[in-house]
């Protein structure tokens, strides 16, 4: 089924997707915007009138407040529409369709309040609206979890379809895919579209977090195909094997960890921390994933911008670099029979 690592991958051609891990800032205080932001400005009646009147607006704001953008969406034009989107429950892709329509007073006032809480709070916008979309699939989340950006969603539309840069050899053919530290079940949830005929067991050591993946997979009608264990990593799912482990584990090292930015530290920190050279959890991953692996199955995992610490320490392993739209060798792919 899986197939064989052999070569680094071509940037696969699909839509970007809001997705984007913590980059290295000085620590900021939450709650502790900049001087320039403390002075919320006033906006007149009628000066805004559109949808894009009101993405330019936050857009400036964001940029005067140095507000961060690695939690969801990668830029302060993705945000704002985000923001907007959301505050007048339209769809992302709604968006357009809507971008020169004029906005009521009721909703121009509430959009300004978001955007000024966005800036004040420091926290990652998905918790201001409780959403967040993965390959246009919308999830809920709180400060239970961390916010979803993994480039797997996109992996598994662009390389386990079974066309020409397919991993495995048909997405029917998978009938059991486990996804390690599944946080808010997104992953897992995904991967029940991805693969039709494929039942998914999803792990996590935190009960705040299942209790959001519980609520996500109830939402997305898949009981029936998605189970949730608590548990570390492997260790409640006994002698049972996979044709596929997805995994976006913790790996931000103890340098990365002490500098995150204020809306980073928002999300539970042991989503992100990797231990001193943030490959604590992936080593256990790749020492245990070919016992709970089928002989064709393989692993599909995150390590953000770990892959030089990875491949010094296994040189052995014919590791399959990925790229997608926003990530270049952050996740890698190895088939069973090469662990």
């Amino acid at each position: 089924m899986a197939k064989k690592a052999t070569a680094k991958t071509k940037k696969a051609g699909k839509p970007k997707a809001p997705t984007a891990k913590p980059a290295k800032a000085k620590p900021a205080k939450r709650g502790a915007p900049s001087k320039a932001a403390a002075a919320k400005p006033k906006v007149a009646p009628g000066e805004l009138v559109t949808l894009l009147d009101f993405v330019r607006y936050a857009v400036s704001r964001f940029a005067e407040a140095g507000v961060v953008f690695a939690h969801g969406t990668t830029d302060p034009i993705a945000e704002a529409v985000f923001l907007i989107g959301e505050t007048l429950h339209l769809h992302p892709d709604q968006f357009e369709m809507f971008a020169s329509a004029r906005v009521t007073a009721r909703e121009a006032a509430a959009i300004l309040g978001l955007i000024e809480r966005r800036i004040a709070a420091r926290l990652p916008a998905a918790y201001l609206v409780n959403k967040i979309y993965m390959r246009g699939v919308p999830f809920y989340v709180d400060e239970r979890v961390i916010v979803p950006r993994s480039y797997i969603g996109e992996l598994l539309d662009s390389h386990f379809d079974g066309g020409d840069t397919s991993l495995i050899d048909a997405p029917d053919a998978v009938e059991r895919v486990l996804d390690l530290c599944t946080g808010s079940g997104c992953l897992a949830i995904l991967a029940a579209y991805a693969f039709p005929n494929a039942t998914v067991d999803a792990v996590d050591l935190s009960k705040d977090a299942l209790a959001v993946a519980t609520r996500n997979v109830a939402e997305h009608r898949l009981d029936d195909r998605v189970s949730l264990y608590q548990g570390d990593l492997f260790g409640p799912l006994g002698e049972e094997r996979y044709d596929l482990i997805i995994t976006n584990p913790p790996y931000v090292d103890a340098d990365g960890m002490a500098s995150l930015p204020a809306e980073c530290r928002a999300e539970p920190a042991m989503a992100f921390d990797g231990g001193d050279d943030g490959l604590t959890i992936i080593r256990r991953i790749l020492a245990e994933a070919k016992d709970h692996l089928t002989p064709d199955g393989g692993l599909l995992c995150e390590v953000g911008r770990c892959r030089p610490q990875i491949e010094d320490e296994f040189p052995q392993l014919p590791l399959l670099w990925l790229d997608s739209e926003d990530s270049e060798a952050e996740v890698f792919w190895i088939a069973a029979a090469d662990l």
